[in-house]
Parts: C-alpha cells; sequence; structure tokens
C-alpha cells in the first residue's frame, strides 16, 4: 500500500505529528473562546438583572437580544458545530455542488432560476477528527442559500447577511469569469469578514484551454479587479468543481452486432473541493469556530456599550467635570508636592471605576489601572504633563510669595488631564470590555498571531483589525 501511493512510514508520521499539533492548538483557541464568552454571559447577565432598573426599553432590548447572541454563541462551541454557508447568482449550481459533497441528491436542483427559495441546513458527515485519541467527529452544517441577485431579493439580501454572520467558512460559487454582479456580491461578503473559498463549477462546460483561463482569472482578481478584496482569498482558495457533470453521449456495440447511442452522466469532480475542506477543518476547523464566536461577542459588548454610553451622555460628562473641579481644588490646597503625585493618580483611578459604574461595565481595580497606563501612554505625553507638573510645580510651594501662582497652574493642568483621562475612558468603555484579560479582542488577537502563514484564518488579520 505504502509503496503503492509512494509515501514513506517517516512522512506519514511528520504528516500525523504536523496534523496533531494543529488539533492542539485548536483545542486550546476553542478553551479560551468558551472562557471569554462565559465570563461575558455572567458578567452581562448580572448587569441586565441591574437594568431591569432602567425604564429606557431601547437599551433593555438591545441588552436581551445581545445575551441571546452570546448564549446562542456558547451553545455552538459547546456542540461544536462548524457551519459552512454557500453564497452566489443564481443557476450557478450552489446546491448542486453541496450534494455533491453529500453523496446524495438532497437538495433539489434544476434549470429554472431561483430553485432554492431559502436557507437550508442539512449536516454533513466526511469524518473529520479533531481528536483522534477519543475519536472525536467535526460536526458540519452545510448552509444552501437563495440566488444572490433573484427578484425581490432584498429579504433574501438580509438572510444572506445573517446565515455570513452565523457561518464559519464561506463557499462562494461562480461557474465561469466573475461578473460586475458576482464581484460586488464578493464585496458585500467580505463585510461578514469570514475565511472564503472560491469555487468554479461547470468547468465540465468549458474545453481544457478555457477553463485553464478563466481559472487563471480568478486567482488574479485579487490583484487586477481592485484591492478592495485584497486578502479575502488566495490562489490557493480557487477550487475548481463540476458538481452536477452534463451528460455525455456514448457508443454501445452489443454482442448481436447491433449499435445503440445512449447518454451518461459523468461522476461529479468534486474531490478537489471536498479535500480542501477537510485539510481546513482538520488544522483550522475548531479556531474557526472559536473566531467566529468570540467575533460575534465582541460586536454584541460593543453594540450593547455604544447603547449604553449614549444614553449616559450628559451623566457622564457631568461627573467627568465634578472630579476635574476636585482635583484641581485638591491640588490648589495641598502645598506637598508628592501628595500631588499620589493624589492624582488616586482621583484618576476613581474617576474611571466611576465612569465603570456608570456604564454598568464592570471594571476590577487591576482593569482600571492597566486602561489608566494605557491613556497615560496614548495620550502623547499631555497627561504625563499633569504627574510631571504635580512634582516639579510643587516644588514652588515652598515659597508663600509664589504659591498662589504654582496653585493655580497646577490645578490648570490636573483639571485639564482629568478632564482628558475621562474623555478617553468613554472611548474605551465604549468598546465593551473587549480589552480585558479574556475580552475578546485580546484573544481574536492571540489566535491570529499564532496561526501559520499558509492557514485560511491567517488571511483575516487584515479582515478583522481595519478600522
Amino acid at each position: 500500500m505504502l509503496n503503492n501511493l509512494n509515501i514513506s512510514p517517516e512522512k506519514i508520521t511528520e504528516n500525523y505529528q504536523y496534523t496533531e499539533s494543529y488539533r492542539k492548538q485548536n483545542q486550546i483557541h476553542w478553551k479560551r473562546a468558551r472562557a471569554s464568552l462565559r465570563r461575558t454571559l455572567n458578567r452581562y447577565s448580572v448587569w441586565q438583572n441591574a437594568s431591569q432598573k432602567t425604564t429606557n426599553s431601547e437599551l433593555l432590548s438591545t441588552i436581551k437580544t445581545k445575551l441571546d447572541l452570546l448564549k446562542s454563541n456558547i451553545d455552538k462551541l459547546d456542540q461544536e458545530v462548524i457551519s459552512i454557508a454557500v453564497f452566489g447568482l443564481v443557476s450557478r449550481g450552489k446546491s448542486a455542488v453541496l450534494n455533491a459533497l453529500l453523496g446524495e441528491k438532497i437538495l433539489e436542483t434544476g434549470p429554472l432560476n431561483g430553485v432554492t427559495q431559502w436557507p437550508r441546513s442539512i449536516r454533513w458527515n466526511p469524518n473529520i477528527f479533531v481528536n483522534t485519541s477519543q475519536q472525536e467527529v467535526v460536526k458540519i452544517d452545510l448552509i444552501d442559500t437563495p440566488g444572490l441577485d433573484e427578484v425581490s431579493g432584498e429579504i433574501r439580501g438580509e438572510m444572506a447577511k445573517e446565515v455570513a454572520r452565523q457561518a464559519d467558512l464561506i463557499l462562494f460559487v461562480v461557474s465561469g469569469d466573475i461578473t460586475q454582479t458576482e464581484y460586488d456580491a464578493l464585496s458585500e461578503l467580505r463585510k461578514a469578514k469570514k475565511p472564503l473559498i472560491l469555487v468554479f463549477n461547470k468547468i465540465d462546460l468549458y474545453s481544457e484551454t478555457e477553463r485553464e483561463k478563466i481559472y487563471q482569472n480568478l486567482q488574479k482578481i485579487v490583484f487586477h479587479k481592485s484591492v478592495e478584496l485584497e486578502d479575502i482569498y488566495s490562489p490557493s482558495e480557487v477550487v475548481m468543481v463540476a458538481a452536477e457533470p452534463n451528460p455525455l453521449p456514448i457508443r454501445i456495440e452489443w454482442s448481436d452486432g447491433k449499435i445503440t447511442n445512449e447518454w451518461e452522466t459523468p461522476s461529479p469532480q468534486i474531490d478537489n473541493l471536498r479535500q480542501k475542506i477537510i485539510t481546513i477543518l482538520e488544522r483550522e476547523g475548531r479556531s474557526l469556530l472559536a473566531l467566529n464566536a468570540l467575533v460575534q461577542a465582541r460586536e454584541a459588548e460593543v453594540n450593547i456599550a455604544h447603547k449604553t454610553v449614549k444614553i449616559r451622555q450628559n451623566e457622564a460628562d457631568d461627573l467627568i467635570w465634578n472630579f476635574a473641579k476636585y482635583k484641581a481644588l485638591a491640588i490648589a490646597l495641598n502645598p506637598i508636592s508628592i501628595i500631588d503625585v499620589v493624589g492624582t493618580t488616586v482621583i484618576d483611578l476613581a474617576l474611571i471605576r466611576s465612569l465603570s459604574r456608570l456604564y454598568n461595565l464592570p471594571m476590577t481595580s487591576y482593569e482600571a489601572g492597566k486602561l489608566w497606563r494605557i491613556i497615560i501612554v496614548s495620550s502623547g505625553g499631555i497627561l504625563l504633563g499633569d504627574l510631571g507638573s504635580s512634582l516639579l510645580l510643587g516644588l514652588g510651594k515652598v515659597d508663600i510669595i509664589s504659591y498662589t501662582g504654582v496653585a493655580i497652574t497646577q490645578a490648570s493642568i490636573a483639571a485639564y488631564g482629568t478632564y482628558a483621562i475621562g474623555r478617553a475612558t468613554k472611548v474605551y468603555l465604549e468598546k465593551g470590555c473587549t480589552w480585558g484579560s479574556l475580552g475578546q479582542d485580546i484573544v481574536i488577537r492571540d489566535i491570529l498571531s499564532q496561526m501559520e502563514p499558509d492557514t485560511i484564518i491567517y488571511r483575516l488579520q487584515q479582515e478583522l483589525f481595519n478600522k
């Protein structure tokens, strides 16, 4: 067997160890994502109870909707079901591609446009293992969707966005050179920030020369068409298939000398796509699942925080100004410079904690201190002047003659520093708690940084953090 395949036992061992290394990495990513989402859910469940006191129905609705989203993502992580959604224009053979992968004709196909009217999910079991020692098999849902260019497609377009949001991997099916409509659809799908495989279907309709030319055009479209689609897929993620080949005429010579002409339907040419998907899911399946859940959780947290910050805008501004006034007064009246420095830090930390409580965005003292340091460093030295002035100008307080001038200067700088910290804190809090130790931003960045350059996830770095 080994000799027939021309694969040495050493090469098989190397490939096995290579795959197992990816599986262990996938498991770590899955566990971190699960921990992050559970912490988020617990935090906002407490917040939801506290928020019942508010009469703002819009905020309550937002909290409930996003908490339901977090719960569904945790359930999906726990069940470890990977969703692969298929998109394309009408008559490109989306359903036929799925039937070929499934190995049987489950989904309806036909010559008329728009055979698929609503998204439909079907379980696929290609026996992909995520843990060979425990024989854990990847569970995969294949999702068929209506054509993106159908008449009265506005509602279906919204459904497509929802399916893309839920999907962990996207297949985009074309049947020749990309049209402008398909290009626009690809650009729209890019907003979902998901890995994508471009499937060139119906290759049996083209000569070998035509097929190769179209294939090369599809590989080059990223670089030649527009920078908008840069990094959405690489040339290696263009796959050629013939999911439902047209029947071919065959000439049959019978034993009695009779000759007849009949039609025979060739087997689907789907192996390249099937192997591509299997390779991706073996190497990146759980990481894909973790990444999608984290991205959705991040969006939910940002949405909740943004709504809260907007509703409590005036209260926050009043709080910041009050802290700025109290800090200015304390600095002006205090004659000891070292106490100015310590007091400035304590007041700023108290402001950060007070804002987080106002927004019902929980923050520990450690997180407040970490945020304070981030704001100080990112403020280009303006806020460092607040601390420096408390020490340098404070030395002048021993001179009674210059005391008033120095105190006023210090108080002004201190007040501005607190105001700047308050405004910066609002910006950070508006992002929810995505930046904490188990925050979605941190975990997402860690996952992306640990992926090899030849993985499909690696190319999502620009998509997920290109603001």
